[in-house]
C-alpha cells in the first residue's frame, strides 16, 4: 500500500482556503493550508486557489518567498493546481492592474468583453479539447461555477484543455504536463467539481508518485 500524498494548498493571505480544503476532505485525500515555503517544496502536489487582484496574489505570494519555490514546483514536475485567480497569476501578466505575473505559462489575462454583465458569476458549461485525466468520468460540457471578470489567453493553444463561451470563447481549464488550472472553482461545483479534484489526486498526482514514475 501506498502512502497518501502530502498535498499543500498555498495560503498567500486571501482566497477560499477552507471551501478548498474541505473539498480535499470530501474526497478522503486531506490537504494542508500552508504559507511555508519548506512544506510546499516538499508536498507531493500543490494547489494554488483564490479569489481576489492579480496584483494582490502575486504581492502575497511574493511576501511569503514562495514566488521561486512554486516555480521550482511546477519545474521538477509535481502536480500542481491553480484555481481561478491561481490560474491567471501563472500567465506572464494580467491587464488588471497592469500586474506582472508568475510566467510560468506564455499568455496574458485580459478583461472579459462589454456586452456581458461582469463578474461571470454562476454557472456555465466547459468544453472539453480532447481528453484530459482531469475529466475522467465527467460529461462533456458539464456546469462548473464560475467567479471572475478577466481571463486567461494562452500564447500556446495547446496548453487549452476546456473552453466555455461568456462574451467570448476563452480558456477555461489549462494544462501542461502535471500542471492543471482551472477558471471556475472545483469546490463550488458540486459533485462534478469534487470529481475533478478526485481525478487530479488519482491521475495526475498518482501518475507523478506511482513508483513505476519514480526517477
Amino acid at each position: 500500500m501506498h502512502a497518501t500524498p502530502k498535498i499543500a494548498i498555498i495560503n498567500y493571505g486571501a482566497g477560499n482556503l477552507r471551501s478548498v480544503e474541505k473539498a480535499f476532505e470530501k474526497i478522503g485525500h486531506p490537504a494542508l493550508v500552508t504559507a511555508d515555503a519548506q512544506v510546499v517544496a516538499a508536498a507531493d502536489a500543490v494547489v494554488l486557489p483564490g479569489v481576489g487582484a492579480a496584483r494582490g496574489t502575486v504581492d502575497g505570494l511574493a511576501a511569503r518567498r514562495l514566488v521561486d519555490v512554486i516555480a521550482r514546483t511546477i519545474a521538477r514536475g509535481t502536480p500542481f493546481f491553480g484555481v481561478c485567480i491561481g490560474m491567471q497569476v501563472l500567465f506572464q501578466r494580467s491587464e488588471e492592474g497592469h500586474a506582472d505575473c508568475l510566467g510560468t505559462l506564455a499568455g496574458t489575462v485580459r478583461k472579459l468583453p462589454p456586452g456581458q454583465k461582469v463578474p461571470h458569476m454562476g454557472w456555465n458549461q466547459v468544453e472539453f479539447a480532447g481528453s484530459h485525466p482531469l475529466f475522467s468520468g465527467i460529461p462533456n460540457r458539464s456546469n462548473f461555477y464560475f467567479v471572475h471578470s478577466y481571463y486567461a489567453d494562452p500564447q500556446d493553444a495547446a496548453i487549452v484543455a476546456g473552453w466555455t463561451d461568456y462574451g467570448i470563447r476563452f480558456c477555461s481549464v489549462a494544462a501542461r504536463g502535471s500542471l492543471v488550472a482551472t477558471q471556475f472553482h472545483p469546490e463550488k461545483s458540486g459533485g462534478v467539481g469534487l470529481q475533478i479534484y478526485a481525478n487530479f489526486v488519482r491521475e495526475v498526482v498518482g501518475a507523478a508518485t506511482s513508483p513505476r514514475h519514480a526517477v
